[in-house]
């Protein structure tokens, strides 16, 4: 099962991609209107969750809160992100829906989400395609980041940091031979690469 994210770092991992949100686009907005005065500007924002799971639930609070804490502090900002949140129902196909309903009919500048490698690598080929931006903080797969997916931003660790951390227990007990058993989808492949260069550093024999 992919690694979710601890309940602090969830909370931190809203608040830094809100913040980073907030600051581009108004940046963007200053520059476009010399800084002339105008009425507050929204932003339309997707977010694609399982909102049955409790990360779901949780991711869609700590957004929640984090927005309405960054405008409590910075009240002189005129653009205001507008939430538009979908429910993955924990599906490919569902979370794909979403992303394609959010582009199409609500004209998203971004979307926050998927919680989990298989479902972003669709909705990232999506948001390539159509150049929206793709914002995950629980997608692990180091095989999602490519130069060929420029609208993929990752808010958190992918899972090669882990496998010098894995490698380094096998050396400590002087194991000299090593089977990964991993799930047979994007979760469980992508890490399966820097796994094995890891273990070749250690001269840990794979016999599969």
């Amino acid at each position: 099962m992919e690694l979710i994210p601890t309940t602090p770092l969830l909370c931190f991992s809203c608040f830094f991609i809100v913040f980073c949100m907030l600051y581009s686009v108004e940046v963007e907005v200053a520059v476009a209107q010399n800084n002339t005065v105008t009425t507050t500007i929204p932003v339309n924002v997707g977010i694609v969750l399982d909102l049955d799971m409790w990360v779901g639930k949780l991711g869609l609070s700590c957004f929640n809160m984090a927005l309405s804490d960054f405008y409590s502090n910075h009240g002189d900002y005129r653009t205001r992100l507008v939430l538009n949140k979908r429910d993955s129902k924990g599906d490919v196909v569902g979370a794909a829906a979403a992303a394609l309903d959010l582009i199409k009919n609500t004209q998203v500048q971004a979307i926050i989400g998927p919680e989990n490698s298989m479902q972003a690598n669709f909705i990232i080929n999506v948001g390539n395609k159509a150049q929206v931006p793709i914002i995950s903080f629980s997608a692990t797969s180091p095989s999602l980041s490519s130069i060929r997916r420029p609208y993929f931003f990752r808010a958190t660790y992918n899972d090669s940091s882990q496998v010098k951390a894995i490698s380094a227990i096998i050396q400590a007990f002087g194991w000299r031979e090593a089977v990964p058993i991993y799930i047979d989808n994007e979760f469980g492949e992508g890490v399966i690469p820097y796994l094995f260069d890891a273990l070749e550093e250690i001269n840990v024999r794979i016999p599969y």
